[in-house]
């Protein structure tokens, strides 16, 4: 674990080790004060040798300067030092995170993810500090507490006591300046954690539409403005040390800082173990070394395809697969739920890949492709349709980015949305709240079907992504896509019989097998349970 931790240090070495020097040499000065004030009661005061008392006096002013000195830069390099140990951090799970597969994000839930991009990291920056500054500091202010028992001049007292005043009202100005940026902080954490949501919400969708570095482009920028703030804040809050320090017993706080570092010891191994797992999580799911970078059309060959979800499942969620779609082929696939018809699409774009036999595609294995010409190539409307915040213009510009204006409208069109998004106020600049909750379940759906044929794939798959459209539109979306794309594979999984009914071909799929193939005519006469469910949604008006 701390191997691991240590890595994302990097810049910040130089500052590590700078803090502990810095704070030797401020514990050695203090230690020499009392040493020093005890010579200048026998040999100056107690004689009454003024000309000793003001050298004295003089030497031990520079001192405490160079003690405050000391001590401040203490705190402000371990606090800059401890803040870019976390901003590295949080980048290095963040960046690590976009080479999951959906294997490696089965692993963990999003929200522990989240938790561990902030809670966890900032357990492990406060510990850090500590380490760097305090735990440093409080043996060494343990034996200056037995050294300082000498009592202090009543002459002496006189400067404390006109210090008391002006250490009070420095304390108040530090956090008068310093407490207006956490407000600022914690909102910072509040977008940091919306990216991150969307991010590990949609993670499906950044993968098949290839975002990983517009997504870590936009986490950076909030981390780095959390980052910004935190060393500002810290920056003036670090000379609360020198005046806690100037006001409290000695050998109280130092007992006091002891058990403060242990009880956030204990804390943060259990977050830095949390983090550990996240960055050494290794991607399920590369590129090959010598990748293929051409993809000339939509043929798909499942080879005795089988697949399990982890190694130790007993049963197979796909088993012995053998599949023929011909380019510019428009199948159907349907069955029961839990009959792996998501699985079996899913292996397509290398979503998963599969346990044995293989997937091929315009005559390559799809493990020879270039992870990012392969799904750029193959464009999944999931079920679980996510729009991020932005425009709708920016949400179907996913597809591409490049898209003009013309294209996007186009796009809309073929999908049957352009015409309630110029009804919206905004038309396409209309704003996308977060997870969409301004659109409807079907402009939801319909959205995602024009950002998905943006990309102008040879490969397009609708995973029961028109169950909230209305049959009406559904099939005008099936109509246009047939007439606008004759050339591209389409693979429509859906739940009802009507949006697949006209397909070239349909699978009928039962408990991760294929268990029958056919036209619509034909499934209804030879197959059993596809004539069943037909039956059965025409009796409740489906």
């Amino acid at each position: 674990m701390i191997k691991t931790l240590s890595k994302s240090i990097r810049q910040y070495k130089k500052l590590s080790l700078l803090s502990p020097m810095f704070v030797i040499g401020e514990v050695i000065i203090e230690m020499l004060i009392p040493y020093l004030v005890g010579i200048l009661i026998d040999n100056g005061i107690m004689k009454g040798d003024m000309s000793y008392i003001s050298k004295m006096g003089l030497l031990l002013l520079v001192l405490t300067v160079i003690s405050l000195i000391l001590g401040a830069s203490a705190s402000y390099v371990s606090a800059h030092a401890a803040a870019g140990f976390a901003a590295n951090l949080r980048q290095d799970m963040f960046y690590h995170m976009q080479d999951y597969s959906f294997e490696n994000i089965d692993h963990f839930s999003s929200a522990s993810l989240v938790t561990r991009l902030t809670t966890d990291v900032n357990n492990v920056q406060m510990a850090y500090q500590m380490i760097i500054r305090i735990a440093v500091r409080a043996p060494m202010m343990f034996i200056v507490s037995i050294i300082m028992s000498i009592i202090i001049s009543p002459r002496l007292s006189l400067i404390f006591a006109v210090l008391g005043p002006v250490f009070a009202i420095a304390l108040g100005l530090i956090i008068k300046t310093a407490y207006p940026y956490f407000p600022k902080i914690f909102r910072g954490y509040d977008r940091m954690n919306q990216v991150v949501r969307e991010n590990v919400r949609g993670i499906r969708e950044v993968k098949t539409y290839v975002q990983e570095q517009p997504q870590i482009k936009e986490f950076k920028k909030s981390s780095g403005f959390i980052y910004k703030l935190f060393a500002t804040a810290q920056k003036i809050m670090s000379l609360n040390a020198l005046v806690v320090a100037a006001v409290l017993n000695i050998s109280t706080l130092s007992i006091n800082i002891l058990a403060m570092i242990t009880t956030q010891l204990v804390i943060s191994g259990a977050s830095g173990r949390r983090i550990a797992s996240v960055i050494t999580e290794e991607p399920t799911i590369e590129d090959p070394k010598k990748p293929l970078k051409r993809l000339t059309n939509g043929e798909i060959i499942f080879d005795h395809v089988s697949f399990k979800y982890e190694p130790a499942d007993k049963a197979d969620a796909l088993k012995d697969i053998n599949l023929h779609i011909r380019p510019g082929e428009t199948i159907g696939i349907i069955g029961e739920t839990g009959s792996s018809k998501s699985t079996l699409v899913s292996m397509i774009p290398r979503l998963y890949d599969v346990t044995s036999g293989a997937v091929r595609v315009a005559g390559h294995n799809v493990k020879s492709y270039d992870l990012k010409t392969l799904r750029d190539n193959v464009a999944m409307v999931l079920q679980k349709n996510l729009l991020f915040t932005g425009t709708i213009k920016d949400n179907l510009k996913w597809g591409n980015e490049n898209a003009t204006d013309e294209q996007v409208v186009a796009a809309a069109k073929i999908a049957h949305a352009d015409g309630f998004i110029r009804e919206m106020p905004d038309g396409y600049d209309t704003m996308v709240e977060q997870g969409g909750n301004n659109v409807s379940g079907g402009q939801k759906q319909r959205i995602t079907i024009a950002r998905a044929l943006l990309k102008n794939p040879k490969i397009l798959i609708l995973d029961d992504s028109t169950s909230a459209v209305d049959t009406s539109t559904e099939r005008q979306i099936r109509t246009s896509l047939a007439k606008d794309m004759p050339e591209t594979t389409k693979i429509i999984i859906s739940q009802r019989i009507v949006s697949i009914k006209d397909a070239d071909r349909i699978i009928v799929m039962d408990h991760g097998q294929i268990q029958a193939i056919g036209t619509h005519d034909e499934l209804m006469k030879t197959n059993e349970l596809y004539s069943s469910i037909a039956k059965f949604q025409e009796e409740q008006g489906k």
